[in-house]
């Protein structure tokens, strides 16, 4: 799905004013990490550590684990297609809608692939005990919903020969609890995904990494690639995780703006789930959201995400992630125009 993510802002060139196809915060303020960034330019003309043990290790001091059981990969997706060849020619199931990368990495490696939609994940509570993997996103890509913490510790705990995968990359955008390291720590079977694209917003660098048993971080990093992440991504990572406290991401004001966008929507016959985190899957009445997608760019210079492309959802879907209020009513408000037409 190289061409098939959001956020396909490089399609538009200026056309687009505000950008609600990512689901990153849009008003963090680089300016000291670039300058922090100019200071090195020797990062420009020399090779970047073989394997990034140095953000391996402040990470690890982070999370309070060995250094050994984080694998730091060329963002999260790195890590998902990285697990998928470990496990190739393996049975998986994959909670969907979801990140379509899960699906894109089993298939390239010969995973027997079954889809449960989250739907009927959250209402049976089980999964068929004949995996070898599962594949979750949580918070979930494109809904925004969370999976209840004791549903998934109870499922890997009564299938121990199942690797759970759990992308956790938008954690720090989540109003509700979420599984921790430490749950990974007591267990075999259990990897989270996490991303300092996300965290940081700076999807630019491509920076991610994976928390897992050690059986899983050694065969991960036996098939890394050397220099897999670039001395600029590097650099910036331990700024970024010295300077943490100068990137606040408010989940809940988050949270609420993109329910009330969910409910002026509604007015318009738009329907949306129950969402946990910053962005909302959306269905429009009639129409397609790729026209509404094109609409929006060309008269508004607003982007949002057509979503009809994950699986199990149709040409009426599209997701959006909430920014400042004053750029949520022009959405709305421009929305409810292309309604009107």
């Amino acid at each position: 799905m190289i061409n098939g993510h959001g956020d396909d802002i490089f399609r538009y060139g200026d056309k687009v004013k505000v950008n609600f196809s990512t689901n990153i915060c849009q008003d963090i303020d680089h300016t000291s990490l670039m300058r922090h960034l100019m200071l090195f330019p020797g990062l420009l003309s020399n090779y970047p550590e073989p394997e990034p043990l140095s953000v391996e290790r402040l990470l690890a001091a982070e999370h309070g684990i060995n250094e050994e059981n984080i694998v730091v990969t060329n963002g999260a997706t790195e890590a998902i297609y990285l697990i998928a060849r470990k496990m190739q020619g393996k049975r998986s199931t994959v909670i969907v809608p979801t990140f379509r990368e899960y699906q894109d990495a089993c298939t390239m490696y010969g995973h027997n692939i079954n889809f449960l939609t989250e739907d009927n994940f959250i209402g049976i509570g089980k999964i068929e005990d004949d995996n070898d993997a599962v594949w979750l996103c949580n918070p979930n890509n494109p809904t925004g919903r969370i999976y209840d913490r004791s549903l998934l510790l109870r499922l890997a705990d009564s299938m121990p020969h199942t690797l759970f995968i759990i992308d956790q990359a938008y954690a720090d955008y989540s109003v509700a609890a979420l599984l921790t390291v430490d749950d990974v720590m007591v267990r075999r079977n259990i990897v989270l995904l996490y991303s300092l694209t996300k965290r940081f917003s700076v999807p630019g660098l491509r920076i991610g990494y994976a928390v897992a048993p050690l059986e899983v971080t050694l065969a991960l990093r036996s098939m890394r690639m050397p220099w897999g992440i670039n001395s600029f991504a590097i650099e910036a990572s331990h700024y970024l995780l010295a300077h943490k406290s100068d990137y606040k991401i408010d989940s809940y004001f988050l949270n609420q703006e993109v329910r009330r966008i969910g409910e002026a929507l509604k007015v318009f016959g738009i329907l949306s789930g129950p969402t946990d985190c910053n962005f909302l899957l959306c269905e429009l009445p009639y129409g397609s959201s790729a026209s509404l997608k094109e609409w929006l760019v060309n008269n508004r210079g607003l982007l949002i995400r057509d979503a009809s492309n994950f699986e199990s959802l149709g040409k009426c879907h599209f997701r959006i992630a909430a920014q400042s209020p004053e750029r949520n009513d022009l959405l709305i408000k421009s929305i409810e125009e292309w309604i009107m037409l």
